[in-house]
């Protein structure tokens, strides 16, 4: 499997080769210091706050730097280490789990999510879709759904947090205008107050008071979480895990005090599988925590070659609770 194409461009202000003849004698010359990239990191450190003493940070050669010279290296791969030093989440998702999903997403079957999610976001009547706006994804895994909202967006950046390094180095591939930075959700964000035009939270956890806080008061928080439909025909076999019949109300408490509903949609279809893609299914999610990858594709080919189930989501839309004064 290969890594998502990387989008041409992506880093716009690296210097082209000098074609020209330099008169002076070479050893007149300085040293040619090929710049280091800073692809959507130009616009991106404006939002970025450092978090250890959370004063703004800025490009400074493969980094970001505040003013007390606390520096976070911009990893080859293209993300940046805002964790370094600290211990990796317990539910990061490892490699195997990344590889997994980038085959199952690639393949198509969540396609009908990602356009719904680029449709509503098109939707809101946002500024930042004439131009500039930042979008936040917690928990953003691949960037797989950060791309499909920022091509709704154009002229938007999007940063994307998680805590796997896995997953962080193919996020910030994703898309041209779209940087990653591996962080704890639970954990106030990196990131100013009232900074996102849209906060993004797709099968994550939900940190509602941070929402509210990096979101500008017409700003929108979109949430998409799996129904109790959704895969039911392959719950059992696979060992997945259930979906919580609580999860409506959970999600509605989390965010209580801070937003409001605006609307809410249901997105349902059939899907047909392969037993690999049904391995990768498995082997993307929680299940792949507690069974070995052995066993998973096992069970897998045990549903035979061409397996059917359903897809069902709800898509919610909030809006910020204006607060008094």
């Amino acid at each position: 499997m290969t890594e998502p194409s990387a989008a041409r461009d992506a880093y716009p202000h690296e210097e082209r080769a000098h074609d020209g003849r330099d008169d002076a004698p070479a050893h007149d010359r300085p040293a040619r210091r090929r710049p280091e990239p800073r692809g959507p990191w130009e616009k991106l450190a404006g939002t970025v706050r450092c978090p250890v003493c959370g004063d703004s940070l800025e490009v400074a050669e493969r980094a970001l730097r505040c003013p007390d010279r606390h520096t976070f290296d911009i990893a080859r791969q293209g993300y940046v280490s805002l964790l370094s030093g600290a211990k990796r989440a317990a539910n990061a998702d490892n490699a195997s789990m990344v590889l997994a999903r980038t085959a199952f997403l690639e393949a198509g079957h969540y396609a009908p999510l990602t356009g719904a999610l680029a449709r509503i976001t098109a939707s809101l009547g946002l500024p930042a879709q004439d131009g500039g706006g930042m979008v936040l994804d917690a928990g953003a895994g691949t960037g797989h759904y950060l791309a499909a909202v920022l091509e709704a967006l154009p002229g938007a950046v999007g940063l994307a947090l998680d805590a796997s390094t896995y997953a962080l180095r193919r996020a910030a591939r994703a898309h041209p205008r779209a940087g990653a930075a591996s962080w704890d959700v639970w954990r106030p964000f990196p990131v100013r107050d009232g900074c996102a035009d849209v906060v993004l939270n797709v099968f994550a956890p939900r940190n509602g008071a941070e929402f509210r806080r990096v979101l500008k008061s017409h700003g929108a928080l979109l949430v998409v979480t799996p129904t109790e439909r959704h895969l039911r025909e392959l719950r059992g076999a696979l060992g997945l895990l259930e979906v919580d019949p609580d999860k409506e109300e959970r999600l509605e408490r989390t965010l209580s005090g801070h937003f409001e509903r605006e609307r809410a949609e249901v997105l349902e279809y059939p899907l047909a599988l392969s037993s690999a893609d049904v391995a990768n299914l498995a082997a993307m999610g929680p299940a792949a925590r507690h069974v070995e990858q052995e066993e998973l594709r096992a069970r897998a080919a045990a549903l035979g070659t061409r397996v059917q189930a359903t897809a069902s989501f709800g898509i919610s839309v909030y809006r910020p609770v204006r607060t008094a004064g």
